[in-house]
């Protein structure tokens, strides 16, 4: 099993309970627990994959946290506090 695939198999339905209400949702289908599972892992893999690409680009073997900003920013889901401010 792959390191994703590991980390996202231990996520407990509780803890997807807790994101969803954090998103809103009031009530849950049984059934959506392995498709949130299925869409974390589509974005974690894309995510990291573009994270190994920025490495290896820069012929470096650790990714810093620039790298981490840059590749979510560049998929359109900046994290807020890094980066310079846009007025």
């Amino acid at each position: 099993m792959s390191a994703p695939s590991r980390v996202l198999a231990d996520r407990s339905n509780p803890s997807n309970r807790r994101m969803a209400r954090r998103g809103g949702v009031k009530r849950i289908s049984s059934g959506i627990y392995e498709e949130t599972r299925g869409v974390m892992k589509d974005y974690l893999i894309r995510v990291l994959r573009d994270i190994c690409a920025m490495v290896d680009h820069g012929g470096r073997k650790t990714c810093t946290v620039s790298d981490v900003v840059w590749v979510l920013k560049r998929l359109g889901r900046p994290i807020y506090g890094f980066g310079s401010a846009e007025r």
